[in-house]
């Protein structure tokens, strides 16, 4: 991809146990951080770092924790057969996940867990969950009425450091 950031996809999944979605790959590709509205930050991994993003969607603390407590309405953490693996969250304590069930990844549903505990499933990918939440035409429930705002920025961030 002509100006990519050059993520080894290939590493990455290997450490991960994995492939992952197509829409998230490009996304990830395109935009080293992405940041809707000052609020939802999507969780892409670095060129160079990524066993880093592999090991912490492998081991999401809090992801395990509220599953030993029983608050995760059925939805196991990742690697189980149809695990959760986050990528991306809010800054109020939301976590946006994919349930990794059914095995093509581009069939992946995106599982939300918004802070006050409620759990939504939407049977659509990473992208077009992020474009539905921005033009409004998804609903979360859980979700901050005033989110998206009135004219929404999206940033995508540099992660070079010059």
């Amino acid at each position: 991809m002509p100006g990519g950031r050059s993520v080894d996809w290939a590493a990455l999944e290997a450490d991960l146990g994995t492939v992952l979605p197509s829409d998230f790959r490009s996304l990830a590709e395109a935009y080293p951080i992405l940041v809707v509205d000052d609020f939802l930050t999507v969780s892409v991994p670095r060129p160079g770092a990524e066993a880093s993003w592999a090991s912490e969607s492998r081991e999401d603390e809090i992801l395990q924790d509220l599953y030993e407590m029983g608050d995760t309405e059925g939805y196991v953490p990742f690697p189980q057969p149809g695990g959760l693996i986050c990528w991306a969250e809010s800054n109020s304590g939301d976590f946006f996940y994919w349930r990794t069930s059914p095995a093509a990844p581009d069939a992946w549903p995106v599982v939300v867990r918004t802070d006050n505990g409620d759990w939504s499933e939407f049977p659509v990918g990473a992208v077009e969950f992020l474009a539905g939440v921005y033009r409004r035409t998804l609903d979360v429930s859980g979700m901050p009425r005033d989110f998206p705002g009135d004219d929404p920025k999206v940033l995508g961030l540099s992660d070079r450091i010059d």
